[in-house]
């Protein structure tokens, strides 16, 4: 069983804001195996699914990013699961547009939905997968930027990197994460 934990911010205002890239990409995962995440625990939106014949939970935590730990480390305890299970998708201003890194493990890098996870259960060591949004403009603060919506241009590249992300999931889900690092983290940037 594997718990793969979309990061993002709850609600129609936030809904396409480059902090919401973890949801994108569980709703599209959700899409494509015809899975509603409607259920609800822990502060989250859930739902289970099997992909190669792994049992998935599929999470969107409902606490706003910076507390998103107080849901991850429920979801963890009720279905005893060590954090080595859990996958977390988030936004990352530290890549460039549409870049995709997977890690087995790591520190937070300032993502404070990260830092909170890390801090709920404990440990680094869970495997992430971050989407880059870029950096901001040099006129505007990193928390205006992360809660801004993609330019158009952008929409089309960051759309692409969505699915590459939806994509990376299942092979990280059916062929383990060294695999996905290998043919993921290589792949272009937009920018």
């Amino acid at each position: 069983m594997k718990l793969v934990v979309g990061l993002g911010n709850p609600g129609r205002l936030y809904r396409d804001t480059r902090h919401n890239l973890g949801f994108k990409v569980v709703d599209k995962l959700s899409k494509k195996f015809a899975l509603k995440i409607k259920k609800r625990r822990f502060g989250a939106k859930f739902g289970e699914v099997r992909i190669k014949k792994e049992k998935i939970i599929l999470v969107k935590p409902l606490t706003f990013i910076n507390l998103s730990g107080e849901a991850v480390s429920h979801f963890c305890r009720y279905f005893k699961l060590k954090p080595s299970s859990l996958l977390v998708i988030c936004d990352d201003l530290n890549l460039s547009l549409g870049k995709l890194r997977i890690r087995s493990n790591g520190s937070a890098g300032g993502h404070k939905g990260l830092h909170s996870i890390i801090e709920k259960l404990g440990t680094k060591d869970f495997a992430r997968l971050r989407i880059g949004i870029g950096n901001p403009p040099p006129d505007e603060n990193a928390v205006d930027f992360v809660l801004s919506e993609f330019s158009r241009e952008e929409k089309t590249f960051i759309e692409q990197s969505i699915a590459l992300a939806t994509e990376a999931v299942e092979v990280i889900i059916a062929e383990g994460i060294e695999v996905a690092m290998r043919k993921y983290n290589v792949i272009f940037s937009f920018r």
